[in-house]
């Protein structure tokens, strides 16, 4: 029986399904919009979609489908960029459960796995072994193996290792009508399809061979029509080739098996500067007689929207030498390092033969090695992220994807490149430039807004033209990224009307009734059907109240709507390992978990298009459910998403329209009814102690019986001294309401650090010593706006004079402190400013700036311990911070620390402790982090500076863990006396 997700009473097809799979049924509103687009221009919204768990699943569906009529879509990763991966049909998402890899062959380099299979999982698993998939695309670790093979994706390496369809051997598939077919070498294999089928296809390649000469591009890269090519007489005649590429329209994948390769060496990487565009297209043609791996090509418009990228700012600061127009990064990797040497050294040679040097020589320009594995990595990742570094625009116009994977010969790259600026000139436009310099292959997006008619204009007119001067050279109109809408209309004058009639044969023999994704490399829409946009002529998002300002976004909603449609659908939240971002999506794999899903479900509700009150509605509050705020996205999005704070636009909204819980009302006023609780600890935590109450509170509130609260603390941390000592000191402590009322030992040893290294340290407080200063965070997490504004303007009218002074205050939980940083000058505006908030310092990196620049003297010894296992607080990572933590846990003598390489540790708050998503939290510390602390020996210290991952840790693995300040405060030297110091 299938899970259904939202009301599938509305539907025969979804009522009917229900009972025929197994995996997840969504034919609800919002499950639907969230599938009606990939990273392309176009929405269409689908039937449903089914998330199937096996075979059966997908053969019942389709059959099920095909009775009532209704087309059906397989999709993958949906990072489709022409429009493969949406149409009015049923979505099968395989990503959730078919993903298995099923076989690794070592001996025949040979792996078979299911079509969800993500490039970066199978990679990991074949890296012991020596072996790699090596259609190494951009988005590898969201790229599932189906849909790169229905693309025929490429990679970066293709030049040396082939496209998909050099590295498909065989596909087991689902015909439309749900029977089963082996597609492989032999032509008439057992498992084989229909004999029938078979030999028509031979029939039509053997007719078509003398125009398939003649038409199809011979050029390194050809991602077009159906690779009728793959069956004409001499060809090795591998029916499985004729699926790749085919994208979903004549089979659905359900096994794939795939040629391996030998994993590369050890690499040695050059970097090409060129003081013009023109020069780096002239270069390729000389190059590729060194025979690199590849040649990567990064423009000036890349280079300084990455400058404007804290992520990526200093790691172009290591490789890019002054100002250049554009960057080929030149690739060795073969298996003798002296002869990468040598050819590294060639390149050199041959730069300086065509004119190039740093000085005195014609041209301006040169070779800027990359010897360093490290380093090879961070550009690597630099050039991984160019489409979305230049999609980080926050205007209405942005770099639009239709001409942009066009393919021509080396000798006439340049030429190519500066016609097509011509034509973008011609249109009121310019475009960014990167990729695969290598096999002709530049990806190019010109500038435009489609929200109005002249950009619509403009898409055409450049589209028709630019395809015409890909015919002049030649060359083909997709070499990479596939047909979809956008290049499917242009199949005509490309490959001729015989070819196309050719292709639509082939389409009717495998899907006489046009129920596989329809619409796609046959039989098209145009490419600027408005109807088919993601903004619509009749697109329009309402006015409405926000929580923030939102500066820099274009749109309604005092820029809310600009920050929302800053998701460009391309799925870097979809990634299941490195870095932090998307916690909820690791352990669900649901795309309503990631931070496209949300994004793409607010866009829809602002425009109207989920109905009048989606943004408040529970459908609503279900997709941010397990949404932990943990900002990983503000730093690892590529388009810097910040859901964290549209999740609070979200619970905002609802609060004001349906109130709060009882639950929520406990969470939000925490602060204020805290001293009377903490006074009363031996009663108000009895809760921990009494499972019946514990029950008792959990039907009442929502939270977990069997996870243990926070204990409250009678010796609760009090300030000393007057508001006006904060004038005098060197530091300010603030005391966050976390560690006062649970944790005041972490406080009292930040005290006593901070003294020793002879700073004069005062406490925050208020001017009328009223009750204590707050962040305001427990308001803003329950959507209490007003309140959190009220909190936080509180805590900064009595912060700013000593701040205005330049004394620093120190706080010690990530989440409270960089509220000051990251929330504050949106909600208070013009009464708070970023550079005021950036005063406000985390105790370890206070610390860490008085230690580099040489004002730091701490007395402190060796611990008993050894060995220190970091776990980083989500918001410490989010606003790169933990190096910081390194650095002063390294100053305690003969201590050992290593990083635990985890994401969130899913306590985040109260959201660990709530019922409903008690299951979700323990998933997350889960995948890295508590099996990371139980591995540790007993001697080893858990440091953590995060009051929720501090109590994630000891209620999962039964382990202490301790603020970076207690460590400190134990290191420190047994009657050494402090020494007065300036801070200034």
């Amino acid at each position: 029986m299938a899970r259904v997700i939202g009301d599938a009473s509305n539907s025969r097809l979804a009522r009917r399904l229900q009972g025929a799979v197994q995996g997840e049924v969504m034919f609800d509103a919002f499950s639907r919009g969230r599938y009606s687009t990939d990273a392309s221009i176009y929405q269409m919204t689908p039937a449903g979609v089914v998330v199937p768990k096996g075979g059966d699943d997908l053969s019942a569906t389709l059959s099920l489908a095909a009775d009532e009529g209704i087309p059906v879509l397989p999709r993958g990763g949906g990072t489709s960029q022409c429009g493969q991966t949406v149409n009015e049909a049923v979505v099968l998402d395989f990503t959730r459960h078919m993903n298995r890899i099923l076989e690794i062959d070592v001996e025949n380099r040979r792996a078979i796995v299911e079509p969800g299979c993500v490039l970066d999982v199978l990679n990991k698993a074949l890296k012991p072994h020596g072996l790699w998939y090596p259609v190494d695309v951009s988005t590898a670790s969201r790229a599932t193996i189906g849909g790169m093979t229905a693309n025929n994706s490429c990679g970066a390496r293709s030049r040396r290792f082939g496209t998909s369809r050099d590295n498909v051997i065989a596909i087991d598939a689902l015909m439309a009508d749900g029977t089963r077919a082996h597609f492989g070498p032999a032509t008439n294999a057992p498992g084989g399809p229909d004999e029938a089928l078979v030999n028509d296809l031979l029939a039509i390649a053997h007719r078509e061979a003398p125009e398939i000469d003649a038409r199809f591009p011979k050029v390194d890269r050809r991602v077009g029509g159906y690779n009728l090519d793959a069956l004409v007489p001499g060809a090795p005649q591998n029916l499985a080739h004729l699926l790749v590429g085919s994208e979903g329209t004549l089979a659905i994948s359900e096994r794939i098996t795939l040629k391996l390769s030998p994993l590369l060496g050890q690499k040695l990487v050059g970097i090409c500067h060129f003081p013009t565009f023109r020069d780096a297209m002239e270069a390729p043609q000389h190059i590729v007689g060194l025979d690199p791996v590849g040649i990567e090509l990064i423009d000036h418009n890349m280079i300084g929207l990455a400058r404007d990228n804290a992520v990526f700012r200093p790691i172009l600061e290591e490789f890019v030498k002054g100002e250049p127009a554009a960057l080929l990064l030149v690739e060795f990797a073969e298996d003798d390092m002296s002869e990468n040497r040598r050819r590294l050294d060639a390149l050199h040679g041959l730069m300086a033969d065509l004119g190039y040097g740093w000085s005195g020589a014609r041209k301006v320009g040169g070779v800027v090695e990359a010897v360093d594995p490290g380093l090879q990595n961070r550009i690597a990742e630099v050039r991984k992220q160019g489409l979305n570094i230049m999609m980080s625009m926050k205007s209405d116009g942005k770099p639009v994807s239709f001409v942009e994977d066009c393919c021509v010969r080396l000798e006439h790259l340049a030429d190519y490149t500066e016609r097509l600026t011509a034509i973008f000139h011609k249109h009121g436009t310019d475009g960014t430039w990167y990729a695969h310099a290598s096999v002709g292959t530049l990806h190019v997006r010109p500038v435009l807004n489609l929200k109005n008619d002249l950009g619509v204009k403009a898409l055409r007119n450049i589209a028709e033209e630019a395809f015409a001067l890909v015919r002049d050279y030649e060359g083909s109109h997709s070499g990479e990224h596939g047909d979809g809408i956008v290049r499917s209309e242009f199949h005509e004058p490309m490959f001729g009307s015989r070819l196309v009639r050719a292709f639509e044969n082939v389409k009717d023999r495998f899907d006489p009734d046009g129920r596989l994704n329809p619409g796609k490399i046959v039989r098209p829409p145009r490419i600027d059907d408005r109807s088919l946009f993601r903004y619509p002529a009749d697109y329009k998002v309402k006015e409405r109240k926000t929580v923030f300002d939102w500066p820099g976004y274009t749109g309604a909603a005092s820029g809310l709507q600009g920050a929302v449609e800053m998701c460009n659908n391309n799925g870097a939240c979809r990634k299941l390992e490195g870095g932090a971002m998307c916690p909820s999506y690791r352990v669900t794999r649901e795309e309503v978990h990631s931070v496209r899903g949300r994004a793409n479900t607010l866009r829809l509700a602002l425009s109207g298009q989920l109905g009048e009150d989606a943004f408040a509605s529970d459908a609503m509050e279900d997709t941010m459910k397990l949404c932990v705020s943990c900002k990983a996205c503000r730093r690892e999005c590529p388009m810097s998403v910040d859901m964290a704070k549209l999740k609070i636009e979200t619970q905002a909204a609802r609060a004001e329209r349906r109130g709060l819980s009882l639950r929520d009302r406990l969470v939000a006023h925490m602060p204020s009814y805290a001293p009377f609780a903490a006074r009363l600890a031996p009663f108000t935590n009895l809760r921990n102690y009494l499972p019946w109450l514990a029950n008792i509170m959990e039907r009442c509130t929502g939270l977990a019986a069997e996870r243990p609260l926070p204990a409250w603390r009678r010796d609760f941390f009090r300030e000393r001294g007057t508001w006006r000592d904060l004038m005098d000191a060197d530091v300010i402590l603030f005391a966050d309401s976390f560690n006062r009322w649970f944790e005041p030992d972490h406080l009292r040893a930040a005290e006593k650090v901070l003294r020793a290294a002879g700073l004069k340290v005062a406490h925050a407080q208020a001017p009328d010593h009223g009750r204590p200063l707050c962040c305001g965070r427990t308001y803003l997490a329950t959507g209490l706006a007003e309140k959190a504004r009220a909190e936080i303007a509180r805590t900064a009218d009595a912060l700013r004079p000593a701040l205005e002074k330049g004394v620093p205050v120190v706080g010690l939980e990530p989440s409270c402190l960089l509220t000051f940083r990251d929330e504050a000058p949106r909600l208070l505006s013009d009464a708070w400013s970023e550079d005021l908030g950036k005063r406000l310092m985390l105790f370890e990196e206070f610390l860490a700036t008085l230690a580099e620049d040489g004002r730091l003297d701490l007395p402190l010894g060796a611990l008993p311990q050894k060995r220190a296992l970091l776990h980083g607080h989500c918001h410490q990572k989010a606003f790169a911070q933990m190096g910081a933590v390194q650095r002063i846990l390294g100053l305690v003598p003969e201590l050992e620390v290593e990083m635990v390489e985890s994401s969130c540790c899913g306590m985040a708050g109260s959201f660990g402790y709530q019922a409903e998503t008690l299951h979700a939290s323990r998933a997350m510390a889960e995948a890295n982090l508590l099996p990371a602390v139980r591995a540790a020996d007993e001697d080893t210290l858990i440091v953590a500076d995060g009051t929720s991952c501090r109590h994630q840790i000891t209620d999962g693995a039964g382990r202490h863990a301790v603020h970076v300040a207690q460590v400190l405060a134990d290191a420190l030297v047994s009657g050494s006396e402090p020494k007065r110091r300036d801070a200034a």
